[in-house]
């Protein structure tokens, strides 16, 4: 047995009291990271979300693929364009970030659940209608003339609308979805989707019980740069006002209020890089990260 799997089964053994806790409730993982590289790493995610399918939860997961797309980038000499320090997508750009995020990173990804005993497919938000996007909208002020104004980045998206219908489909075959987010627009359009926003908004369609968002932080830190293991959406905001939460803290704490404002009863910011932090968040009493709770 390897250590992996020993971990695995200690965790198990600990969480016995908790197996009921999420018997049949839809739980949304969102997965990404310099993690999804490492095959050990990404075989061991495998594994944990074959094992809550087979516990009787209904995992769902969503990708990022950023490095991967970076690396796919340099490997066809495509050149970035920067506005502001956010990367614009062009109309060549989003056919790679399409090509890697819904074939290789996706397959890849699905593969690893499918491996561990689950069935798992991949789809991107494209399919079945899930995901209708529109353009993002972004404005910024410009520091030479202070004048607010449009921030074009091209073809980067945003959920308008997710219809969930082929994902019940999927969860009620026993079916893991495996989602890429890139999502089209009501003439057809191609969008590249942030995968937290895309998560969010998918976790939220469903009415999940959780959204567990993997990161490489352990989670939401306090002034004193304390691990806060629980608040409330109200104290998440208030965060945000008084600038503690702060840099890429705050698109993701801002995925988990939105996810809850939805309809989602729980969201957490989880350290990815602990080995089996879904299952520790889900089963044992202590968490592994951040819980952001209505």
């Amino acid at each position: 047995m390897t250590e992996s799997a020993r971990n695995q089964m200690e965790i198990l053994a600990a969480a016995l009291p908790f197996l009921k806790r999420y018997d049949d409730q839809v739980v949304v993982v969102k997965y990404g990271g310099h993690a999804m590289g490492e095959e050990e790493t990404a075989l061991r995610f495998g594994r944990d979300i074959a094992l809550l399918e087979q516990m009787g939860v209904n995992p769902v997961v969503v990708h990022g693929g950023g490095p991967q797309i970076n690396a796919m980038l340099k490997r066809l000499n495509v050149q970035s364009t920067f506005v502001n320090g956010l990367r614009v997508t062009d109309a060549q750009m989003v056919d790679v970030v399409e090509m890697v995020l819904s074939g290789t990173v996706n397959k890849q990804v699905a593969g690893c659940i499918t491996r561990a005993g689950a069935i798992a497919v991949g789809i991107s938000g494209k399919d079945g209608g899930l995901i209708r996007a529109r353009k993002l909208e972004r404005t910024y002020r410009d520091p030479d003339s202070n004048i607010e104004r449009i921030l074009d980045l091209g073809f980067v998206g945003e959920p308008e609308y997710v219809d969930p219908q082929v994902l019940e489909l999927l969860i009620a075959a026993d079916i893991v979805p495996v989602i890429a987010p890139v999502g089209a627009s009501a003439d057809g359009q191609t969008y590249n989707i942030n995968a937290d926003t895309a998560a969010g908004a998918i976790a939220g369609a469903l009415s999940a019980s959780r959204l567990l968002m993997l990161t490489d932080v352990p989670g939401v830190l306090d002034p004193a740069k304390t691990l806060i293991p629980e608040m409330t959406v109200a104290e998440a905001k208030a965060g945000i006002e008084a600038g503690w939460i702060s840099g890429g803290m705050i698109p993701k704490v801002e995925t988990c209020i939105y996810a809850i404002e939805q309809g989602v009863k729980g969201a957490v910011i989880v350290d990815g890089r602990v080995p089996h932090a879904v299952l520790i968040e889900l089963f044992t009493n202590g968490g592994a990260g951040t819980l952001i709770r209505p």
